[in-house]
């Protein structure tokens, strides 16, 4: 049933669930599944941001339990808006 879909339809079912996604986080209204999907969509389609200074992303991976002491990290590289890079490590 699937290969009878054309791109278009798949492309205004993928816009529709964008926006009723959207629609919901940015009203306040959304559930813990919605966020869940909502991460899933954008892993599913490679969408990624690197966190700025001030970026809630920043804050939630400085705020994270790890143990600096530990070898592996994970790097964080932010563009302050003077333009030189700062690096931030959380350990995992």
């Amino acid at each position: 049933m699937v290969e009878n879909l054309d791109e278009g339809v798949l492309g205004e079912i993928h816009n529709a669930l964008s926006n009723e996604l959207l629609n919901r986080i940015r009203s306040g209204e959304a559930t813990p599944t919605d966020l869940n999907v909502a991460r899933q969509m954008l892993k599913d389609n490679n969408i990624t941001v690197t966190p700025a200074l001030g970026n809630p992303l920043l804050n939630i991976a400085e705020e994270l339990p790890y143990d600096d002491s530990t070898e592996s990290h994970a790097k964080i590289i932010s563009q302050p808006k003077e333009g030189t890079p700062s690096t931030y490590s959380a350990g995992i």
